[in-house]
């Protein structure tokens, strides 16, 4: 609907535009207040009238179309009010052709429809929201699968005639057709997409593995259970699709100041008719007064308040990393009660690394590192490279390790320097028959609390350190929840990881709230749930698992760095795949709705001004507001408020020094 309306707008605003050129250089009180002329020519009195009437017959009927609503509704908007203004315009003019009055306003009614078209096209390309995010889901699935047929061949068949029970090969690298479980074959199974696990999956027979996620090195063999409608990534589209159409329609400032004024202006002009009947009796002077007051009305500067703030605030956002997908969303921020950040990827970096190392008979930590190096120097597994990392932080010397062996769910072994070194989990103590040392032992069983992965260094059969192994937590990830509680934001965790290790990231940063073990529909209703208890909530995300929850919050934010579904699903993304833009946000949303505040006073006090002058309240004195004084008082009212709206490229978007943040860097002003 949204992109619909902004095609509809900007073609017919550049179209109006061309037609009203015509019409400003034959008005004579544009051509009297900047001193120009214009050749005229038999019939060149028509111009303007015959202009004017194809302006509002194609840009100015569509306010009147979408009035119906409005009125319909006992709910008078900014429509209302814009189609009342250009009715009483345009009729007023046709009249004042053929009848004697003081003058018409036809450069007043096409330089009104222009920029409302202009104000609108401007909104709507603000408000769409991009439908891409289900398609995105889509392509997840693959288009084929292959089925294995009773005599043991393989046959590839679209993934749309598979059945409940049919069998089908998954070769290594491959994607999962739909939901099953695995018959035959182990491998590891990347289901970051759907659940948030931060790690491959293992699989083995028995496990149920889910439709779009990418199988590792292994084959395996699936029984399928649901397909179609009936499984998860399915289900995950309905909720994005259910989250989308229950967004509330929020309505905007200017629309409730243009209701405001639509009342006020249908009584001054009341007022007006009836007090200069009964002054001077019903003549012309009347009516034309009337009109006068109503069309003073038109917003002018109304219709452009709240557009060009958005505009400025959609610039200067990009320029610091945050593009700006649903302007309502960006306005909702500065109000924001809770904001939920999806663990892997967002507060976390989303790969495993060595967060903690504990060693016996006081041996050294660099050369244990050295040695677990090189033992998993031709290893590619995520944990080999974890500690390949760590020692190359470290600058350790990594010597060359000989007879590499890659032992099946134990881990790994191989000669360095002529010691026998293995690396690998408790499986691996198990294997090898050893004890742990105490000291190992406590370390061990610390790390396990707290959510981490153990794993062993045993030199020549002795166990000689451990290194405790978890998804690194972000450094911007301690700044901006202390920046978030400093301006009264509760900051919570959403995540699909255990228990553990959700509390032990939630104690480390300081979270106020914690939902883990969350399946992919639970996160959409854990939203919910912060919502049912009167908050306003953003979710921050970059998972195709978040993509309901991020629809469903009242703003939501993507890591740029996810997942194409989850930035199409968001309302704001944050390019530059950085936590602390979140508190920018909350800042640039409260300087931008300032701005838009301003601009509303600014817009709706010309009318409070020239109504009632127009009206003639001091005609007693001798003053009374002319048509051509009130367009230019019209016209003033605009330019102010598009000079305070740039004003907004000033606002300085660094985050205040707080306990424990350092000053963010790189706050750009806008184009």
């Amino acid at each position: 609907m949204h992109e619909g309306h902004e095609e509809m707008f900007r073609r017919r605003f550049f179209v109006s535009t061309i037609l009203s050129i015509p019409v400003l250089l034959y008005s004579e009180m544009l051509q009297e207040w900047l001193g120009f002329s214009v050749p005229a020519f038999p019939g060149s009195e028509w111009i303007n009238p015959v202009f004017a009437v194809i302006v509002f017959a194609y840009g100015g009927v569509p306010f009147l179309r979408m009035a119906a609503p409005e009125l319909q509704d006992r709910s008078p908007g900014m429509m209302t009010l814009i189609s009342m203004a250009i009715s009483v315009a345009f009729v007023y003019s046709l009249a004042s052709v053929v009848l004697p009055t003081e003058s018409a306003f036809f450069w007043e009614l096409v330089t009104l429809i222009d920029i409302m078209l202009l104000g609108h096209w401007i909104e709507m390309r603000s408000v769409r929201r991009a439908q891409s995010a289900l398609d995105e889901l889509a392509q997840l699935m693959p288009d084929t699968a292959e089925r294995i047929t009773e005599d043991g061949e393989t046959e590839e068949v679209p993934v749309s005639e598979l059945s409940e029970g049919d069998l089908v090969l998954v070769r290594p690298g491959a994607s999962v057709p739909a939901d099953g479980v695995v018959e035959e074959g182990d491998s590891d199974v990347n289901e970051s997409m759907i659940t948030g696990e931060s790690m491959p999956v293992s699989k083995e027979p028995g496990d149920e593995v889910i439709g779009g996620t990418i199988n590792g090195d292994g084959s395996l063999r699936v029984r399928i259970e649901a397909t179609g409608e009936e499984t998860t990534l399915a289900g995950i589209m309905r909720l994005v699709e259910e989250a989308q159409g229950s967004k509330s329609q929020t309505q905007v400032l200017a629309d409730r100041a243009a209701g405001w004024l639509f009342y006020v202006a249908v009584a001054a002009a009341a007022v007006t008719a009836i007090a200069w009947t009964i002054a001077v009796s019903f003549d012309a002077a009347v009516i034309e007064r009337v009109v006068t007051v109503l069309v003073i009305a038109c917003p002018h500067a109304l219709g452009l308040a709240i557009p060009l703030v958005v505009a400025i605030n959609t610039s200067l956002a990009a320029r610091n990393g945050m593009l700006v997908r649903d302007r309502i969303a960006m306005e909702e921020a500065r109000n924001l009660d809770a904001i939920i950040f999806d663990k892997t990827g967002t507060l976390t970096e989303g790969e495993h690394g060595v967060v903690g190392t504990e060693t016996a008979d006081n041996i050294d930590e660099q050369e244990v590192l050295a040695l677990a190096a090189a033992v998993e120097g031709d290893s590619e597994h995520m944990i080999a490279r974890a500690i390949r990392e760590a020692a190359a932080e470290r600058s350790v010397s990594v010597p060359e390790a000989e007879d590499f062996e890659a032992m099946k769910g134990r881990g790994v072994r191989a000669q360095v320097t002529g010691d026998e070194v293995y690396v690998g989990g408790p499986n691996l103590l198990t294997y090898l028959d050893t004890n742990v040392p105490s000291d190992l032992q406590r370390f061990a069983d610390q790390a396990g609390e707290n959510g981490q992965t153990v794993v062993y260094v045993v030199r020549n059969g002795e166990p000689i350190a451990a290194f405790a192994m978890a998804d690194v937590i972000r450094e911007e990830s301690y700044r901006v929840v202390d920046a978030l509680h400093e301006l009264d934001i509760e900051v919570a965790m959403l995540t699909g990881d255990s228990q553990d290790v959700a509390d032990a990231v939630a104690d480390e940063l300081g979270i106020d709230t914690v939902f883990a073990e969350v399946l992919p529909e639970d996160k959409d209703e854990k939203v919910q749930e912060l919502q049912n208890q009167g908050k306003l909530v953003a979710m921050v995300g970059d998972g195709v698992n978040d993509a309901p929850a991020l629809t469903r919050a009242d703003v939501g934010i993507a890591i740029g760095s996810g997942t194409d579904v989850a930035v199409q699903s968001a309302d704001v993304i944050l390019v530059q795949n950085n936590p602390m833009d979140v508190a920018r946000l909350v800042k640039l949303s409260k300087a931008s709705y300032r701005k838009m505040q301003e601009n509303i006073v600014w817009a709706a006090g010309y009318n409070v001004f020239a109504i009632p002058l127009a009206a003639g309240v001091l005609a007693p004195i001798g003053i009374l507001l002319s048509p051509a004084v009130g367009a230019l008082l019209m016209s003033l009212s605009t330019v102010i408020v598009a000079i305070n709206a740039q004003l907004l490229r000033r606002v300085d978007l660094s985050i205040p020094s707080l306990p424990g943040v350092s000053q963010a860097k790189g706050a750009q002003p806008a184009d």
